[in-house]
């Protein structure tokens, strides 16, 4: 889990949610790139975060985009970030005597533009929480940002702020992750993406 390195989280907002992880790509201590993506979007309102093994990052990412089309094509709609969380959960339970060293975070907004985020292990136990989730491995910096800095009810503006502050911080006490950050607010109307530069070392 901890050969590539990682950061990503997912926070709360008052109907707003936003995920963020860093770019550093990593082969132990060595940074082999710093632009390497690691969240994707599942739909216009849902993103899929994979924080662990780069390749199966990149495996799971395509396996994901395929379940999705098809069940877009099967149901004839979106595929709400719930249904979507118990998906990857499932496919990441059917390997799990040889799992996939990845820890996935699930954000998205349902149809009725409820706040949803979810995080699980590498084989696919499921945690849903009303306020953040992290991964990585630097999710015990994560974790005691977030609690600081956190607050019930925030708009998307200072959602980006909060949620950027939190991976910054984390991501200069791990040594495996950082070379800036991408981060994604989820709101009713739109998506606003931005990129960060963090500490170049």
């Amino acid at each position: 889990m901890s050969y590539n390195g990682s950061a990503m989280v997912a926070m709360v907002g008052k109907n707003c949610v936003a995920i963020a992880a860093d770019q550093r790509l990593g082969a132990q201590l060595m940074t082999v790139s710093t632009d390497f993506q690691k969240i994707f979007p599942a739909t216009a309102k849902s993103y899929i975060g994979l924080a662990g093994l780069a390749t199966d990052v990149q495996t799971l990412s395509e396996k994901f985009r395929f379940k999705i089309n098809m069940y877009k094509l099967r149901e004839e709609r979106e595929i709400e970030p719930r249904t979507l969380s118990h998906m990857v959960s499932s496919t990441l339970y059917e390997r799990r005597f040889g799992p996939y060293f990845v820890e996935p975070v699930i954000a998205g907004l349902d149809k009725n533009n409820q706040p949803f985020v979810c995080a699980m292990d590498l084989i696919g136990c499921v945690d849903i929480a009303r306020d953040f989730v992290v991964a990585g491995t630097a999710s015990d910096s994560l974790f005691g940002m977030c609690e600081s800095l956190w607050e019930p009810d925030l708009e998307p503006e200072d959602l980006f702020e909060t949620i950027s502050q939190a991976l910054l911080n984390a991501v200069d006490r791990d040594c495996l992750s950082g070379w800036g950050a991408v981060v994604h607010v989820i709101t009713p109307e739109r998506v606003i993406t931005r990129n960060l530069k963090a500490r170049m070392d």
